[in-house]
């Protein structure tokens, strides 16, 4: 875990070093932070918007834009300035998201956008060092902001830098021309207006940012293009490009050398000998311009990368050297993670990577993580695809917008195939102030940095340019999913282009022009409908692989069952009588209930399974997220997950576990079995296995053996009587015993039980503490919900709590909570550069408590 981290860290460059020509420094730590609810410098988009543009001209392909004459806006605001007395602000280090602390009662914001208060403007400073002998060196310096939550503004010594307005794309600014020797004063303004998402956004600089120093002479941002057009066991071709930039004043004569070795995920570093070499190239870049080296090689016996577990995520680094004037010093050394592998798409047989049948067991996700909220931390993020994998997924869906970049390295390293998505709206709103407003000017620019940014990563398998777009039928929509489609292959014509369309059918222009056809739920049909449109699409483009890009969108609450239950296998969402409970904002967790367009996944297997050119699915959504509280808009966050938002399982995640990993002995039972109040009701008992047959005992009383048959992903005996006691399942594969389960009537809460997913932390890691309210035997007591406060002694902090209740309104930091189900969740950060032992207690009134012991150094 620890190394994962450090490799996710140094991303595709080297970092930094004495002996290292290209220097890259986290400038995380040590900002001032103040947010204002009303503008408090009279800037906006619209006056800096001139300025702003022209950070974007290395990504346009036309006329390149040049900013107005005269002195740029904000250079008379005080916070620009270094004289400004910054000490009254908050301290705080990134990534940091301003309004995840909450309180849950934002004026103006609704759950659509989680009731945080994630509106207004940000404004964010610091000191950079720099030291007097890259000054002297002339060397080019630059900031490299991951992604700034939204209109992200930059001056450097009161100079305005410029900007880049979409909070989820990466950019670089280059600082050269502001900076001076010693102390230079940074300071970024964010801007996000009300209405502007259908989900929480975050706030503020919420992701990694970085100081690079480089030679002026030096690989290009993204600079490197690595393609593997022609693989076998026995040998593969590797191409390259290299994009050489020189800021320098006159041309200069460069040597291009590129070697590759094996990446080693344990270290994060090339490891072993020279696997290959690129031929050398020596180049004459002329003043103020780029130029592009363009090579091939051949790696034998190639170790391939493909997903797991069916293949191994197996990785290289290509390291190019640059060097100047028959100088044995290098200029500027640069990595390039990469895979070699292939990737065709079937209209029959789907994905197939490396030749073999990969078929999409994937997840949509959005990019919060739950009671962090949008602040990005890798091992957060590493826990959310590890738990997926566990359940048997292979590939995730970033829905719908660029992923913090250390996303697609995890899921290079797990072995996990990415559909990469970068938009959900364009020139049609969807909220009043959304990506609409921006479209016309940055969808060329924001479009060429990500692909640019993430094509190097095998994980990624596809190009997704937007989501239920709102002209997705007419003809102008057509004509800008042609536009994307051309820019994105353009960039990289490796890969297939997609839009995932939940109105557009098979006759529409967008249909015609995408790559991949991808459904919104209405492949499988939508709501209760069983007319789905898979066999259309199928009919009039035979040639062309098709995939649900999202589907199911069922809704629960983990732990909750609400009785009765329907006798149908997918239903559509409503009162008591329907799977809700409309006072406590609960959805059932029979796994059964949807919104009007939605389908359970046992609709949407049955629907995969007649149409077995489908290529796979991304379910909406592996994890619950903040906002988009279907189908309560009071709550605080969505019932659409897999896993709730504090990482406890939902029960629908053993059905997709049964599905998408049939070799596993398992058996899963709901509900749970303590229920005083249903003694003599009928108490419907489901069964998730990937066994074929399964008998059921109440009490050592068998309630019938029920054989699975076709099309049905769950056993179900819906008229058992509850009685306490045990409730047992045998299930049976081939005639032979596959797994058992049993579950019992618990007694009284009598004490906590707490873990945690590791025993040392340090750095950016964190510990995510689970406690659970138990009886005398250990069993947890499923309807509890005692009140639990945390409390941590020694090096370290409680960042956060959370329940996976969505109706929860206690504010994340606070570390006292209702358990939700019989669980809760405390997140623990050891202290910066401290050492020594923590211990987390947690304590309940009435209950022995317990503690948990970390470390770190």
């Amino acid at each position: 875990m620890l190394r994962l981290l450090q490799l996710v860290r140094s991303c595709w460059m080297v970092a930094a070093a004495p002996a290292t020509p290209r220097e890259r420094v986290s400038l995380n730590a040590g900002w001032r932070f103040s947010r204002f609810t009303s503008n408090p410098d009279s800037l906006s988009y619209d006056k800096l918007k001139q300025w702003v543009l022209p950070s974007a001209n290395d990504f346009i392909s036309g006329t390149k834009r040049q900013p107005p004459s005269g002195t740029p806006p904000g250079t008379d605001v005080s916070y620009v300035k270094d004289s400004f007395d910054d000490s009254a602000w908050e301290q705080v280090n990134l990534p940091h998201d301003w309004a995840v602390k909450g309180p849950f009662n934002a004026p103006g914001i609704g759950g659509g956008m989680g009731r945080l208060p994630s509106n207004g403007v940000g404004w964010y400073r610091r000191k950079v060092t720099v030291a007097s002998s890259d000054i002297e060196a002339g060397k080019s310096i630059f900031l490299d902001i991951d992604g700034a939550m939204s209109y992200a503004a930059v001056w450097l010594n009161g100079n305005l830098v410029g900007g880049w307005p979409y909070g989820y794309n990466s950019f670089r600014l280059d600082l050269t021309q502001y900076a001076k020797s010693g102390d230079n004063t940074l300071a970024i303004r964010v801007d996000n207006a009300l209405d502007s998402s259908r989900w929480y956004p975050g706030a503020g600089l919420y992701r990694n940012i970085w100081l690079v120093k480089v030679d002026p002479t030096h690989v290009g941002q993204y600079g490197t293009y690595i393609t593997t057009p022609s693989v076998s066991a026995q040998s593969a071709t590797v191409d390259l490009v290299v994009e050489v930039e020189n800021k320098r004043n006159g041309s200069r004569k460069v040597d291009v050398v590129t070697e590759i070795f094996a990446y080693d995920p344990a270290s994060g570093k090339a490891t072993g000998n020279v696997v290959a070499t690129f031929p050398k190239s020596t180049i004459t870049v002329a003043a103020g311009t780029k130029l592009s080296v363009n090579s091939s090689t051949t790696v034998l016996n190639p170790q391939l990368w493909g997903p797991a577990p069916s293949q191994k995520p197996n990785l290289y680094i290509a390291v190019t050297t640059l060097s100047s004037d028959g100088a044995s010093a290098a200029i500027d050394v640069y990595e390039t993670r990469f895979g070699i592998r292939t990737v065709v798409y079937d209209a029959t047989k789907g994905v197939l990577v490396n030749g073999q049948r990969s078929y999409i067991q994937g997840t949509c996700n959005h990019h919060d993580l739950g009671s962090l909220g949008a602040a990005f931390n890798v091992r957060a993020a590493e826990r959310q695809l590890q738990m997926l994998q566990e359940m048997g997924s292979n590939a995730i869906r970033t829905s719908h917008n660029p992923p913090a970049p250390e996303i697609l390295d995890i899921a290079d390293h797990l072995g996990m195939l990415v559909l990469d998505e970068i938009f959900d709206c364009w020139n049609t709103q969807k909220t009043k102030n959304d990506y609409h407003l921006i479209f016309p000017d940055w969808h060329e620019p924001d479009l060429r940095s990500f692909i640019r940014r993430d094509r190097n990563h095998p994980s990624v398998i596809a190009w997704s340019v937007g989501n239920e777009i709102g002209e997705q039928s007419s003809a102008a929509g057509g004509a800008t999913t042609k536009e994307l489609r051309d820019i994105a292959r353009s960039e990289d014509p490796t890969r297939g282009v997609t839009v995932a369309m939940n109105s557009a059918g098979p006759n529409t222009q967008m249909a015609s022009v995408v790559d991949i056809i991808g459904l919104n739920y209405q492949g499988e049909g939508l709501g209760t409908s069983t007319s789905g449109s898979f066999s259309s699409f199928r009919s009039k483009f035979p040639n062309k692989m098709i995939w649900s890009s999202e589907s199911s969108s069922v809704l629960s609450t983990r732990g909750t069952y609400i009785f009765p239950v329907t006798s149908g296998n997918s239903a559509t969402v409503g009162g008591a009588s329907a799977g809700g409970n409309n006072s406590a904002l609960q959805v059932s967790s029979y796994e059964l209930y949807a919104p009007s367009w939605g389908s359970s996944p046992d609709k949407v297997f049955t629907a995969q399974d007649k149409n077995s050119y489908v290529a796979g699915e991304y379910v909406w959504t592996g994890w619950d997220y903040i906002g988009e509280p279907t189908p309560y808009d009071s709550a605080r966050s969505s019932y659409f997950g897999i896993i709730d938002m504090a990482g406890f399982k939902k029960d629908r995640f053993y059905l997709y576990q049964s599905r998408w990993r049939p070799d596993l002995p398992s058996a899963h039972i709901l509900p749970h079995w303590t229920w005083p109040d249903r003694v003599g009701q009928v108490t419907p008992v489901h069964v998730f296995s990937s066994a074929s047959e399964a008998e059921l005992f109440v009490n050592d009383k068998s309630q019938g053996r029920l054989k699975r048959g076709q099309y049905e992903y769950r056993f179900r005996w819906d008229n058992v009587t509850y009685q306490p006691g045990d409730l047992k399942v045998v299930t049976y594969k081939n005639g032979v015993e596959w797994a058992t389960s049993t579950t019992r009537t618990v007694g009284d809460a009598t004490k906590l039980n707490i873990t945690s997913d590791t025993t040392i932390i340090s750095g950016d890691t964190l510990a995510f503490v689970s406690v659970a309210v138990v009886d005398k035997n250990g069993d947890i007591v499923p309807r509890a919900s005692n009140s639990v406060t945390f409390k941590i002694d020694g090096p370290g902090t409680i960042v956060s709590t959370d329940n996976g209740n969505p109706a929860d309104m206690t504010a994340f930091p606070s570390t006292t909570r209702k358990v939700f189900s019989g669980l809760v969740l405390a997140i623990v950060r050891a202290n910066a550069g401290a050492s020594g032992e923590i211990t987390v207690s947690a304590s309940a009134d009435g209950l022995t408590g317990a503690q948990v012991m970390l470390q770190t150094s």
